[in-house]
């Protein structure tokens, strides 16, 4: 059984936990704000009605979209900036780790954009729109 160097021991990807938080809170945020507005906005009123019935939690969201907000751009600010932080630090030299180090780099990446494209998109739903279309 091979020993692990002591390179591929100091390793450690945490930012990734926070890339996932970053992308279920945005999803928050697209379900309390966005959803709601698209189905309306497109004559689907009862599929909502029907959907808040089913999910009662979907109004205690909408109720305190401000705590929800606050709280993705939080995390979404973090997790970019651990990914930024980290993003030329080196990986371990067995092939394998390494391969398994720059896919997670870039699966980070790309749920990083989608996170922060979903935060947007609730964000315009949920404050912006309405001095928009109003």
């Amino acid at each position: 059984m091979k020993e692990p160097s002591p390179i591929n021991s100091n390793y450690k990807s945490g930012f990734s936990l926070t890339s996932f938080l970053a992308l279920f809170s945005s999803v928050g945020t697209l379900v309390c704000c966005a959803l709601p507005a698209l189905l309306v906005s497109i004559g689907m009123g009862s599929v909502f009605l029907s959907l808040t019935t089913a999910v009662p939690q979907l109004i205690w969201l909408g109720e305190h979209k401000t705590l929800l907000f606050t709280v993705s751009f939080v995390l979404l600010s973090a997790s970019s900036l651990m990914a930024y932080i980290n993003r030329n630090a080196p990986c371990p030299i067995d092939i394998k780790l390494r391969n398994a180090c720059i896919k997670g780099r870039k699966y980070t990446k790309i749920i990083l954009v989608i996170s922060w494209i979903i935060f947007a998109i609730g964000f315009f739903f949920s404050y912006l729109a309405v001095y928009l279309f109003y």
